[in-house]
């Protein structure tokens, strides 16, 4: 049992703004780090859906479900979004991208791209319309995003022998958290489908979607996956279903 707590504490720790109590990271609590990563993820959903059940106008209530996920995470994701948007907007070879990568200098394409984010996922949030339903599909979606995200970083070849993304990597039982992770992600995005129809389904098509891109981008760009471009991809993921659910209720088709 102390072992499975300082796994979880792990995570959090290294994924969340929570404090955590402090101890030496050790093989046996770093093996299933992964595995305890979208638990942060269920706590971002709790406090989304807490959120959205306030009695309060449109507007705030938007701008307050589009701060809660940095809030809660510390902003780590979008760190690693950033970083990664100053690398692609460079055009450079695959070495230029990984210089930038660990420049901890924040770029002008940097900025662009973190005050578009924030735009899109705040009408996004002002958007929504609140039913039960819909904000729990929501929720789901924090807890899928980083489901894939552990499971592309178990799985997908990384870019470097250093950084975060192979520090859990290689601390990983990595065929173990692979088929975890893999099977709680097809239970959630089964899940989305159930919970809201074809609005679900938009939603699990997105992630996956945004995957593929995610493998595609760190293959032919990158060489590989890094904890830059795991947060690259969380924060896309997050968007994108968020942007399903959304247009399928403008449309009027599911949830």
């Amino acid at each position: 049992m102390r072992t499975v707590l300082q796994t979880v504490a792990v995570a959090f720790s290294m994924f969340s703004a929570v404090p955590m109590p402090q101890f030496a990271w050790t093989e046996k609590n770093m093996r299933y780090a992964l595995c305890a990563f979208p638990l942060v993820g269920v706590l971002c959903a709790l406090v989304w859906t807490a959120l959205a059940a306030l009695p309060l106008p449109g507007f705030l209530r938007g701008v307050l479900l589009c701060l809660a996920p940095a809030l809660v995470t510390g902003g780590i994701h979008l760190d690693g979004y950033a970083d990664t948007a100053d690398a692609l907007a460079s055009l450079g070879d695959k070495e230029k991208k990984q210089q930038i990568l660990h420049d901890p200098h924040c770029g002008a394409f940097a900025v662009i791209r973190l005050i578009c984010w924030f735009l899109l996922y705040l009408a996004l949030c002002v958007t929504l319309k609140p039913t039960g339903r819909a904000v729990v599909c929501a929720g789901v979606g924090f807890v899928l995003s980083r489901a894939l995200s552990g499971w592309a970083i178990a799985t997908l070849p990384l870019a470097l022998d250093t950084g975060l993304a192979h520090t859990f990597a290689s601390a990983a039982d990595k065929k173990t958290v692979g088929r975890v992770l893999g099977v709680l992600a097809v239970l959630l995005a089964v899940g989305q489908i159930v919970l809201a129809g074809w609005a679900g389904a938009a939603m699990a098509l997105a992630a996956l979607l945004t995957l593929w891109q995610y493998a595609r981008v760190a293959k032919k760009q990158f060489g590989g996956i890094s904890g830059d471009l795991a947060g690259w991809f969380l924060q896309k993921c997050e968007l994108w279903q968020l942007a399903a659910l959304v247009l399928c209720q403008l449309l009027g088709v599911g949830s």
